[in-house]
């Protein structure tokens, strides 16, 4: 009966989130509330079940609000905007420099782990670029989103966090074995940009019809030219003072001196007070950025209590238990990696929230009793997915990418989806070689 229960329970939380009709806190909060009490625990339960998830979850709830103000603040100041639009300016007129460009400002401008900041400081930029070369816009958008997937794997990006979440384990103790798969991330992610490049130069030279249907544009001398609001908040003069900031806090989350949240807390500090004196003024440029901080912390929280009670009722172990008496027997021990070689394609059809906290809790279960680690199988699960973050049609980032470029979303995925996933089952087999799982 409880996996019964628990089943239904995470098959209405999983459509709800899919769905999309509402903010995930909701059904995060809501659905497994009403599976809680249809297994007949009381309200003395269910207030233990919550305390114990939440008590899982708060460092990460944590780090994830400052985080993504400490960044936020760094874009406002214009830490990274000289080095977008100088790339952009070096490559003209070159194909293959203008692909394997894309490709490292997608990963440069998603260092604050925010999709839609990455695509609104990169497409404006090089969307007449592409256009006045005849190139493709569904390649710079691939291109872009495949930096921004490996990038996606930074602690504060947001999947990391839903995985330390369910795991309970540190976030960036999660991060550190993922930094080596980064690292080669980025190689590949360059060669490909050559290879891509050199592919689109021979179709222009042959004067195919590209996926822009070959519109142009008179010029390409003007970037992206930030508004007068932005330009105020700039601080070109303090620009090495922000780069040493921000250096600073990556090599301090990388030593683990010090808890992440607490790192990002001193960080914003730092930035607030070197470029934004004034207790005014810094509250404004926190508000700036509190709804995403906000959403994203609530997310967690919200996270936190569903698995609690899923961990305190019971319902993921009855499911895991059922589940592994249906399996063949040398299956169940393997099935996060036979689910990491097809998680790409299950971003169709799954969100990340729907991923992460539905998908990965069941399968911890059911592989961690054939002595499987946890980080194994966030690995296998995250690496085998993460890459295919911005095809999936539950992105609201890729729909401003597309909105951006005035893009569809079918081409794109016609265009992206094969060389996404060879790109990722590439990075799953290196990981795999290496042990991580």
């Amino acid at each position: 009966m409880l996996t019964l229960i628990g089943l239904l329970t995470i098959g209405c939380l999983v459509v709800l989130l899919l769905v999309g009709r509402m903010s995930p806190v909701l059904p995060l909060i809501v659905v497994p509330l009403l599976g809680a009490l249809a297994a007949g625990f009381g309200p003395e339960a269910i207030s233990g079940f919550f305390t114990d998830g939440i008590g899982r979850v708060t460092a990460i709830a944590t780090m994830f609000v400052f985080a993504i103000t400490f960044f936020g603040v760094l874009q406002d100041t214009g830490l990274f905007r000289p080095l977008i639009n100088g790339m952009v300016r070096l490559t003209r007129g070159n194909v293959i420099a203008v692909t394997v460009a894309t490709a490292i400002i997608g990963m440069l401008a998603h260092l604050d782990g925010a999709g839609a900041t990455t695509f609104l400081l990169t497409i404006p930029a090089l969307l007449p670029l592409y256009k006045q070369l005849r190139m493709s816009p569904y390649l710079m958008l691939l291109l872009l989103a495949l930096g921004a997937g490996i990038f996606n794997m930074l602690p504060w990006a947001g999947p990391l966090g839903r995985a330390a979440a369910v795991t309970g384990i540190e976030v960036t103790e999660l991060w550190r074995p993922l930094i080596i798969i980064q690292g080669l991330g980025v190689v590949l992610l360059i060669a490909l940009a050559v290879l891509l490049g050199w592919r689109e130069q021979r179709r222009i030279a042959a004067g195919k019809a590209g996926d822009d249907e070959g519109v142009l544009v008179e010029t390409v001398s003007t970037l992206h030219a930030p508004s007068a609001e932005e330009l105020e908040l700039e601080r070109p003069r303090l620009l090495w003072v922000n780069a040493g900031l921000f250096l600073t806090v990556l090599v301090s989350l990388f030593s683990g001196v010090l808890p992440a949240g607490y790192i990002f807390m001193i960080g914003l500090c730092l930035a607030l007070l070197i470029n934004y004196p004034g207790g005014k003024v810094q509250m404004q440029r926190i508000s700036a950025h509190a709804p995403a901080a906000l959403s994203m912390g609530m997310i967690i929280l919200a996270a936190g209590s569903m698995l609690g009670i899923f961990a305190g009722t019971g319902m993921l172990t009855a499911i895991a238990q059922d589940l592994a008496q249906v399996l063949p027997e040398p299956m169940v021990g393997q099935m996060h990696i036979v689910l990491g070689l097809f998680g790409l394609p299950m971003e169709l059809l799954l969100s990340t929230d729907a991923y992460y906290f539905g998908l990965l809790p069941v399968t911890l279960e059911v592989v961690g009793a054939q002595g499987v680690e946890p980080a194994s199988v966030v690995y296998a699960l995250m690496i085998g997915n993460i890459i295919g973050t911005f095809i999936s049609p539950f992105s609201p980032a890729l729909w401003l990418a597309l909105g951006l470029a005035g893009l569809d979303l079918g081409r794109h995925i016609r265009y992206s989806l094969w060389w996404m996933w060879g790109f990722s089952l590439v990075l799953f087999g290196a990981a795999w070689g290496l042990g991580l799982f």
